[in-house]
């Protein structure tokens, strides 16, 4: 049976998008902010990982995380800003969940349960990038003053 849209796909609710927005923009931005004022988060974990500069990494990173986590909560330049934060998830997947696979005392039921939050922002960033803000953002109440592209 094939299905045929009469006016394309069916759009996604700007409810739904906010809810995503939301989940997404408050979540890398206090992860943002816990690589500033604790050293666990931040600079002993970028040191434990191996990344060299571990402290100029991790502001690095927390800097990204708080100003792209702000404009997906406010839906300013949404796309743009998942973009960075795509590249930080799937570096921290890469460089945190990945190699759990291969302890003895962790392997796979135990990085899919690690990986959990991850893998929900890996997908979510992928959905703001293909939808965008959605008409319940600040780059809708700006309208045609943004770049197609950006919003």
């Amino acid at each position: 049976m094939k299905v045929e849209w009469k006016d394309g796909p069916a759009p996604v609710p700007s409810g739904a998008i906010i809810l995503i927005r939301i989940a997404v923009g408050l979540i890398f931005f206090t992860q943002g902010v816990l690589k500033y004022i604790d050293p666990s988060m931040g600079v002993n974990r970028f040191t434990k990982i191996g990344f060299s500069h571990p402290a100029l990494t991790a502001h690095f990173v927390g800097a990204f995380e708080m100003i792209c986590g702000i404009l997906v909560l406010v839906g300013l330049a949404t796309r743009i800003a998942a973009i960075p934060l795509l590249i930080v998830i799937c570096t921290a997947i890469a460089t945190t969940k990945i190699p759990e696979l291969f302890r003895s005392t962790q392997g796979f039921w135990f990085m899919v349960s690690d990986a959990r939050t991850d893998f929900s922002m890996l997908t979510s960033l992928l959905f703001l990038i293909l939808a965008g803000g959605g008409s319940w953002s600040l780059e809708s109440l700006f309208g045609k003053r943004i770049p197609e592209g950006w919003r």
